[in-house]
């Protein structure tokens, strides 16, 4: 695993150790930062699934100002870290241990709202479409602001959830992207089907 490009391209990343956090390939990577870049003049970014940080930190190198790491397993904390230190992105960070939803519900108390939001669960994890219209629910992306969710193949998320649009589904092997978009301001709540 390493930085693919920025000011980083080329740095070797540490994996979370043991079997509890499946990375995201730089193959797949290149795709998602292809889809929704793949250079950024700012912005803020959530690494909702930190893991080792690989996402986010692509996002660092890529332009985004800052981002927020959440993860709710100590060693991807303790990942997350030490490959933010060895890139030099300490002081454009936040990094919290913490599961998803609580996580969602501490950012709606601080009123942020995120250019990019990332979104890769485990695979046996079926809240994504929860968590999906709970950001559309709360405004936690801003306007014309991308989530861009990673999940099983099999998965098919819904096409609108609240003021958000898939705007690009891609598949890789086991693994496929939809990235979401903002459309104008919600119309009523979310639809989970």
């Amino acid at each position: 695993m390493r930085v693919i490009s920025g000011t980083c391209k080329g740095r070797p990343l540490k994996a979370v150790p043991g079997t509890t956090t499946r990375p995201t390939t730089d193959k797949v990577k290149e795709a998602i930062f292809n889809m929704i870049g793949p250079f950024f003049d700012g912005g803020e970014a959530l690494d909702l699934f930190g893991g080792s940080g690989g996402l986010g930190i692509e996002a660092l190198s890529r332009g985004i100002d800052k981002v927020i790491f959440v993860d709710k397993e100590f060693k991807a904390i303790q990942t997350i870290k030490e490959n933010i230190s060895n890139c030099g992105f300490t002081d454009r960070v936040e990094i919290y241990r913490n599961d998803a939803n609580r996580a969602l519900k501490a950012i709606i108390k601080r009123e942020i709202r995120f250019d990019y939001i990332f979104l890769d669960p485990p695979y046996n994890n079926n809240q994504l479409k929860a968590l999906i219209a709970m950001i559309a629910d709360y405004h936690l992306l801003s306007e014309n602001g991308y989530i861009v969710a990673e999940h099983d193949h099999e998965m098919n998320l819904p096409e609108v959830i609240g003021n958000l649009s898939i705007i690009k589904k891609e598949k890789y092997g086991i693994t496929a992207i939809t990235v979401y978009q903002t459309q104008g301001e919600p119309e009523g709540g979310s639809e989970l089907d």
